[in-house]
């Protein structure tokens, strides 16, 4: 049997024990250590599961993930979405859709210090879908916003799928985080063009707020001074080389924690709940990358992303028909499966392809975690569509997913941005 019957075999395989609703993580890993087995021997895939899985996980940089989302967890728990959603809306609360608009920029600063999609849907959403259920707006209109909002907190950094993504394929987290920024603030944009567009074509689907004094204005950013601190240290530390990436997140959680005790919020249950949730996720994730390391060796041996790179590079059409074909395997294969599990099993394959094509690592990056992102709000599996619902009772799946359409058009607008200019990505670097 040839090496590349036996790499499809394996896929094959890995999608079918992922339909049986077998973990991502344990899926990769089992695929993985037998396939090396089978082309190799037990006491090989035996050396693969323990030397591979101990240089991976005693890596330094992997340090970054518990850190980011401890730093997120603490600042959670301190009211910080309240005060972002407080002042967001004080300051443009008196134009049309105003509380989706303020739901899309309190999404954008809560996803800067969470770096989770599925923590900053649910967190703000507890605050906006009741206020905008309060002014009648219209069911679609406010579900979508939150969960498309939500997408946000794994383009913005931190982004824990970043650092994943860095740790895949070898790019500098601080590299990604900086590229991050401007795709991030474009779909800030266009998110809150539609939500005006919506409006203006039909005003029903949003009232007009209240217009807030400039003294109310003033006073909600002396709520946000400590965290806006936070995020400009850290993160601009970060970007000006001051530190790593690493250090950059224990500069986070250090100033998170001085945040929340000086705000009066700390508390051993607090602590506990915190340290605990960050274990949690932190766990999540490394098995995910344990999976990836055991399964990228068995396709390394089938030689399967070499061929692949060198099939694509070979092919009579110009590289961005063959990136825009990988996109729309990665939104297909994000809407059957968790984004972030098909990100990890789909990189080893599809990033030499890029690299073989000529573009720009960090780009391909960057463009790839923001089609995975949109993975989080497209059906089957849609966690943030399924996390919006749970918030509200009186919605259903097609309010949030008739919701969620209105936004992948500007999704997809941001994509063809990025495609066609993707400088803009890497000009800061």
């Amino acid at each position: 049997m040839s090496l590349t019957i036996v790499a499809l075999m394996g896929i094959a395989i890995l999608f079918l024990l992922i339909l049986l609703k077998v973990s991502v993580s344990f899926s990769m890993f089992a695929v993985g250590f037998f396939g090396v087995w089978y082309l190799t021997s037990l006491t090989a895939a035996s050396n693969v599961v323990s030397s591979g899985i101990w240089e991976q996980l005693s890596s330094y940089s992997l340090s970054v993930i518990p850190l980011f989302i401890f730093m997120g967890e603490l600042l959670f728990r301190s009211g910080v979405t309240e005060k972002l959603f407080s002042a967001s809306y004080s300051w443009i609360g008196h134009y049309r859709g105003s509380i989706a608009t303020t739901s899309i920029l309190s999404c954008a600063g809560f996803g800067a210090v969470s770096g989770s999609n599925t923590a900053t849907a649910a967190t703000v959403g507890r605050i906006a879908l009741p206020e905008m259920k309060r002014f009648s707006y219209h069911k679609s209109l406010s579900s979508g916003c939150v969960a498309t909002g939500g997408t946000l907190g794994i383009i913005i950094p931190p982004s824990t799928v970043l650092i994943v993504i860095a740790l895949q394929t070898e790019i500098a987290v601080r590299d990604l985080f900086i590229a991050s920024v401007v795709p991030g603030l474009i779909l800030v944009t266009l998110f809150i063009a539609t939500i005006a567009l919506l409006c203006k074509v039909n005003p029903a689907m949003a009232p007009v707020g209240e217009r807030s004094s400039w003294k109310t204005r003033f006073q909600s950013l002396k709520d946000l001074v400590e965290i806006i601190s936070l995020f400009l240290f850290f993160l601009g530390g970060l970007f000006a080389g001051w530190f790593t990436s690493t250090e950059a997140a224990a500069v986070g959680c250090a100033g998170a924690l001085i945040i929340v005790t000086v705000r009066g919020k700390l508390s051993w249950l607090m602590l506990k709940e915190s340290l605990s949730s960050s274990l949690r996720s932190t766990a999540m994730i490394l098995m995910l990358i344990t999976g990836a390391v055991i399964f990228g060796r068995f396709l390394t041996l089938t030689r399967l992303p070499y061929l692949v790179g060198e099939w694509a590079a070979s092919l009579p059409l110009p590289g961005v028909m063959i990136i825009a074909l990988i996109l729309v395997i990665y939104i297909i294969g994000g809407a059957l499966m968790d984004a972030m599990g098909f990100l990890i099993i789909s990189l080893p394959i599809f990033f030499p392809v890029a690299i073989a094509l000529g573009y720009d690592p960090v780009w391909f990056g960057i463009l790839v975690c923001i089609v995975t992102s949109l993975g989080a709000i497209t059906p089957p599996v849609g966690i943030n569509a399924f996390i919006v619902k749970n918030l509200d009772p009186d919605l259903s799946f097609r309010d949030v997913f008739k919701g969620v359409g209105y936004f992948v058009i500007p999704y997809l607008l941001c994509i063809s941005i990025l495609i066609m200019l993707p400088d803009i990505v890497i000009m800061f670097l």
